[in-house]
């Protein structure tokens, strides 16, 4: 058991000292001048469409503590935007960067008066329970979030530990303080639910919130003790008060009040919750957090934070280069999120307890999202977390019958297409990781590609999806199946597995069903084998009405990054596939009405602000142009990524969008699915420290570097030279040196001649 206090020091001695116990000044908004957060700028991504999450949480931890607007729809899937100036009160789960909202649950909010049982309207403040702020009142910062709620006066201070909320209220003089507790309040598009209110005693209460929303049966348990008795309660199901000490209806609603006295009252709440039930919550609460020092707590996230942040150390005189990038960092780990007690007990897919004898689970896997440059990323800096990672998949397969494609709390979403969870299992497998058992991990694998579900059938009897058989997707849907099962056949061929590395390679050819060799894009064909008839347009999008997800024909012909060389080869060879590429930068048109709002972030028609397009620029290496790939990463880098509220070109889609910002400013990217290796681009930062765990640091230096020096001119690895325009990971795995020579013009043969470039594995 860890108090504290302990967990304090234990943080403090983390990074070779860098850090000590007085290297927080906790309370005022501030950090000491060693700690990495002072960088993190929690703001960038609240407008626009970023969708981010704001609020108190520490990396990958069950809860995230923040403000919950009374706003919804699309802009508010997280529960707050920047455009907004309101305030419900503070749940204790959100998602961060999503295209779809949910979570939002248990709601607390302090306040003085009387409040109408409602959510309420904007600009009716009478009309339910919730306070206009001042953004001049907010401090936001990793492990930390403070803002004044103006209607009722009250200043309140959210810190927590990986499964419990801490929160500080400041009552005004001569008021009696309240806090409410609200289960009736969620995020997003609600269905059926349940609250469910127990006041144990004085200082305590508990309860349960079972709802149906994106998740379809979503349960979270909670207590919550406080450290002034309470003086009076009342329950509710919205306007009709009961009786009793205990209450459960579909809107439930909790007012607790606390003596009167002549000085600013402060009220202390932790509130742990728990996927299993009360009791495991009550005893996260003893194992996080038994005591009381609110600063303690908030010093311990911070320092939490810095030692993962500390991952990668990078030296740059861009100041805002290096706000944008430990912010993605920071971003990079808000989810996957803890789903497990301190005891090893979590709820499984089959909506059943179980129990762990060692090791963590996790939730929120948006993984047609982060399979592309999220989960790469965790294996260079946090490898450690992998067999974790892994094992809840494995969980999830043999709870389910498949691995996850979009899992939250328990719930398959099956939001998106293709099998992510394949591709994410197999890269740990073909990377070495160990912790997990390499057999069920195949059988998973090889299990899940073999379903009937969401066009999985027809993938199967023809090759690819065809179009009257899938009537919306089934370009897209195809081009992920055959991209998992290329990493299936990867880790069969590890194994000597050759059956299964012929049939699900050829599989993963799929791709070529869809080529369309006369005007050189990847269209819906029917299951006769002939394209959609009709006039072709590649601008046009309709929301899920054609044959892609959230893009056109641009967007989704380079979806294939399993077997570059193979495509290039389709197009008749380097020239004219550079041509076709280069045209993707420059090209517009209409995308007519019912375009997804996801495609953002344009450069021409590559759309950064989706994810199918996240490997394209890189694929100029494969090509033997990497300077074309350098004119537009930076260009990409530069341009949209800003330290801005609306500093993201499109959803942070749970890591993935500043996953790419963090790999491509060091100077690499994994295109391959699967394994790697990681192409270079164009590194920003003059120095970085990358540490890739077990002792190893790998340090990438860029000298001459400079906004005009923005082409590899060589490389050197461990003071060697280094011909190849790529690096595997088992060299980055290695540590070392990684030194760029950079220049203002491209380099005559950097990465030009074919036995230099990266090559598809087949």
């Amino acid at each position: 058991m860890i108090a504290v206090g302990s967990f304090v020091q234990k943080l403090a001695i983390f990074g070779g000292g860098l850090l000590t116990m007085a290297s927080c000044s906790v309370g005022t908004g501030s950090v000491h001048s060693d700690s990495l957060t002072r960088y993190v700028d929690p703001y960038i991504g609240t407008g626009g469409h970023g969708h981010v999450f704001v609020g108190a949480n520490v990396p990958y931890g069950a809860v995230q503590l923040g403000p919950s607007n009374i706003s919804t729809g699309w802009d508010w899937v997280s529960g707050y935007h920047i455009s907004d100036s309101t305030i419900l009160g503070f749940a204790h789960q959100h998602l961060s960067g999503t295209g779809i909202g949910d979570l939002g649950d248990i709601v607390f909010l302090p306040f003085t008066g009387d409040v109408r049982f409602d959510r309420g309207e904007q600009g009716k403040e009478e009309s339910g329970a919730y306070s206009l702020f001042q953004r001049s009142s907010e401090k936001v910062r990793p492990g930390y979030y403070a803002v004044h709620l103006d209607r009722f006066d009250v200043d309140v201070e959210l810190t927590a530990t990986e499964r419990v909320g801490f929160h500080k209220y400041i009552f005004p003089q001569g008021e009696t303080a309240k806090v409410l507790i609200n289960l009736d309040a969620g995020i997003g598009w609600e269905g059926e639910k349940v609250g469910h209110l127990v006041v144990e005693n004085d200082t305590v209460v508990s309860g349960y919130r079972y709802s149906q929303g994106w998740a379809k049966k979503q349960k979270i348990f909670f207590t919550a003790t406080f450290s002034q008795p309470i003086a009076g309660y009342r329950l509710a199901d919205s306007t009709s008060v009961q009786g009793g000490d205990s209450i459960t209806a579909r809107r439930t609603y909790g007012e607790f009040s606390f003596t009167k006295e002549d000085q600013p009252k402060e009220v202390l709440v932790k509130v742990a919750v728990s996927p299993v039930s009360i009791a495991n919550a009550k005893l996260n609460m003893k194992e996080e957090l038994a005591g009381w020092d609110f600063d303690a707590t908030e010093q311990a996230a911070d320092l939490a934070w810095n030692k993962e942040l500390q991952k990668v150390k990078i030296e740059t005189k861009d100041s805002t280069a290096r706000k944008i990038f430990y912010t993605a960092l920071y971003h990079t780990m808000i989810a996957p999120s803890l789903f497990n007690d301190v005891n090893g007990d979590y709820m499984g897919s089959d909506f059943k307890p179980h129990h762990l004898d060692q090791g963590n689970n996790y939730t929120t896997f948006s993984l047609w999202d982060t399979y592309r440059a999220a989960h790469p990323l965790m294996s260079l800096i946090h490898r450690d977390r992998l067999p974790d990672m892994v094992n809840t998949m494995l969980r999830i397969y043999q709870e389910q019958g498949k691995l996850p494609v979009w899992h939250l709390v328990g719930n398959e979403t099956d939001c998106m297409v293709g099998n992510p969870g394949i591709i994410v299992v197999a890269d740990a497998y073909l990377k070495g990781v160990t912790g997990f058992d390499k057999d069920l991990a195949y059988e998973a694998m090889k299990e899940s590609a073999m379903k009937d579900d969401r066009g999985l059938d027809s993938y199967k009897k023809y090759g690819y999806v065809p179009y009257d058989k899938e009537k919306v997707e089934s370009v897209a849907k195809g081009l992920e199946f055959a991209i998992a099962d290329w990493s299936l056949a990867q880790v069969a061929k590890l194994r000597g597995e050759e059956k299964d590395y012929a049939y699900f390679l050829n599989r993963s050819q799929a791709y070529k069903h869809y080529f369309d060799k006369d005007i050189q894009f990847l269209r819906g064909k029917d299951s006769n084998g002939k394209f959609r008839p009709g006039p072709f347009d590649p601008f046009h999008s309709a929301h899920l009405a054609n044959d892609y997800t959230e893009g056109n024909a641009w967007q989704y012909t380079w979806l294939v990054p399993q077997d570059v060389n193979g495509f290039i080869g389709m197009f008749g060879g380097d020239k004219p596939f550079i041509q076709k590429l280069d045209s993707l930068f420059v090209v517009s048109g209409d995308l007519g009405e019912e375009a997804s709002p996801d495609i953002s972030g344009l450069i021409g028609q590559y759309a950064h602000g989706n994810e199918p397009s996240h490997h394209v620029i890189y694929m100029y290496n494969y090509a033997g142009e990497p300077w074309k790939a350098a004119d537009r990463i930076r260009q990409t880098l530069a341009t949209l990524y800003t330290d801005k509220t609306d500093g993201l070109s499109g959803n942070e889609d749970v890591g993935q969008m500043s996953a790419w910002y963090v790999l491509s400013s060091l100077g690499f990217y994994q295109v391959s699915p699967a394994g790697g290796p990681f192409v270079f681009g164009s590194p920003i930062f003059d120095k970085a420290i990358v540490d890739v765990g077990e002792g190893r640091n790998l340090e990438i230096i860029a000298k001459n570097n400079s906004a005009e020096n923005k082409y590899i001119q060589s490389v050197r690895l461990d003071g060697k030279v280094y011909d190849k325009s790529y690096i595997s990971y088992e060299d980055i795995l290695k540590g070392g040196k990684l030194e760029f020579e950079m220049g203002s013009t491209p380099s005559a043969t950097f990465g030009v001649s074919k036995e230099t470039r990266p090559v598809s594995v087949q």
